[in-house]
């Protein structure tokens, strides 16, 4: 496992029959169609390889059971396990394209609305499937050869493969969806061309076609050569390889929160000055930004520093930057007080700055040195997913729609404490009088942030309430709690 601790994300997407119509698990019955105009809940898929034999996949629906096909070629999704009849080979086409057939029978599965078989002997436009990605877009990217990250070097104006752990913006890669075809896209918003070039219009040159192999990533640009690592520094761009191998391969891992706290003193905390954790820098560099990692069961958070070491209670309620490993001493609860945060260590007392901007683990309680400000620094491009959708700008209005197959792309700025949230067209969201989300504002309102599990976090207006997505899809910003509507992957 590379340097970061993560594993790689689970591969999401949808699969597009040559209609333009999504492949669809309904509830109801287990039956599958193809009917679906755009990529919702019914319509994500989880690839799963066999443990015996990586060329065989199985595509687990949202409802946790599995495609299958029978003899006849009659496709059910009701298997609630790998059984014969859900195992599945993926044919790669030069387009990007999947053709799925069965291991067992032999047969290519395809079709339309309601009339899905996997009964045909040869590949037609019929038996063929676009791959849609339904990750989250944002996330860091792992070169299988080199176990490198890869992240924008902004002096040589490239993305280099050569970090051991993503840190800071530059590590964060935006996968944009255009047309069947994926763009990658640095945190200062320019698109990677296939001749290692950054530049700001995407186009040809900077669309690729993702492929599969052996449950890792390639991509594939418009002259089917594949993006790899080239020479010391590792400068992504296409190499001379028509086919993907070991070097070509790609694993996408969750970008965890990267903050930096600044405290009543009004200094950033830091380890430049060794492994003790004191507030006491006025700059703000690696050695004052930590990765939080927010466990998924007790939803606590560990703090990790650029190094790779994790934030510890050592005795006498010293915090110390010294564990290699997660431990119940690395873990500290978050309590989200507006614009501000105070943590609590594992022997139930509050971190306090002391005088000397020592951090010490002492409070029974929260006054203004147990209190500090938390800035999220890795997410300037902010896309946001409910439960239903992305939330996107409405057609028609000033609305937010909170149920969207497609995403926009915001911009999150910081400003003492809290933040404000800026469309494309440069306005900023508020909340108005009948609770409605806008994005027309001329000027901008504070919103808090509040990182509450892992990949997900709540929006608060200045009213006090979350921002959540309605019943009809509008994003409102009357939420009373922490509800699964008022949670956002970003």
């Amino acid at each position: 496992m590379p340097a970061n601790g993560n594993s790689p994300l689970k591969l999401q997407f949808g699969l597009i029959n040559h209609e333009g119509r999504y492949l669809t698990a309904e509830a109801f019955g287990f039956k599958v169609n193809a009917s679906a105009p755009s990529l919702k809940k019914k319509q994500i898929w989880t690839l799963e390889h066999d443990s015996q034999d990586s060329q065989v996949v199985y595509l687990r629906s949202h409802l946790g059971r599995y495609l299958a096909s029978d003899k006849d070629g009659k496709v059910t999704c009701e298997a609630d396990g790998h059984n014969s009849d859900c195992r599945f080979l993926i044919v790669a086409q030069s387009d990007g394209r999947w053709a799925l057939q069965s291991e067992q029978y032999l047969r290519f599965f395809g079709g339309s609305r309601d009339y899905l078989s996997c009964f045909a002997q040869t590949i037609t436009d019929a038996e063929l499937w676009a791959v849609h990605l339904a990750l989250h877009p944002q996330a860091n990217l792992l070169s299988v050869a080199r176990k490198r990250y890869a992240h924008l070097a902004t002096a040589d104006g490239e993305i280099a493969v050569d970090v051991n752990i993503p840190w800071g913006v530059e590590a964060l890669l935006t996968l944009v969806y255009m047309d069947g075809k994926y763009c990658l896209k640095t945190c200062d918003s320019r698109f990677l061309s296939s001749d290692g070039k950054l530049v700001k219009e995407s186009g040809r040159g900077t669309a690729y076609t993702l492929e599969l192999k052996c449950g890792k990533l390639a991509f594939k640009d418009c002259e089917g050569r594949y993006l790899s690592p080239m020479g010391p520094s590792g400068t992504l761009r296409s190499g001379r390889c028509s086919k993907p191998g070991k070097d070509e391969l790609f694993d996408l891992e969750e970008s965890h929160p990267q903050v930096v706290l600044i405290a009543a003193n009004g200094r950033y905390v830091s380890i430049r000055q060794g492994v003790s954790l004191a507030a006491n820098q006025e700059d703000e560099t690696d050695t004052e930004t930590f990765q939080m990692e927010i466990d998924k069961e007790t939803k606590k958070c560990t703090f990790r520093t650029s190094q790779g070491n994790y934030w510890a209670l050592v005795a006498h309620g010293g915090i110390q930057s010294t564990a290699s490993e997660v431990s119940a001493n690395s873990m500290f609860s978050v309590e989200w007080l507006s614009h501000k945060v105070a943590l609590k260590a594992s022997n139930d007392k509050y971190i306090c700055i002391k005088k000397n901007g020592q951090l010490l683990a002492v409070s029974d309680s929260i006054g203004e040195d147990e209190q500090l400000t938390l800035k999220l620094i890795n997410r300037p491009m902010l896309i946001l997913r409910g439960e239903n959708g992305f939330i996107c700008h409405h057609k028609n209005s000033n609305t937010l729609d909170a149920s969207r197959s497609v995403y926009d792309i915001f911009t999150l700025q910081f400003s003492n404490g809290a933040y404000h949230i800026k469309g494309i067209d440069g306005r900023f969201w508020y909340v108005d009088g009948a609770g409605l989300v806008c994005s027309d504002g001329e000027a901008p309102e504070d919103f808090a942030l509040e990182l509450l599990e892992r990949g997900r976090l709540a929006i608060r207006g200045k009213n006090g309430r979350y921002l959540r997505g309605d019943q009809g899809g509008t994003l409102k910003g009357d939420g009373l709690s922490r509800s699964s509507s008022a949670l956002w992957e970003y």
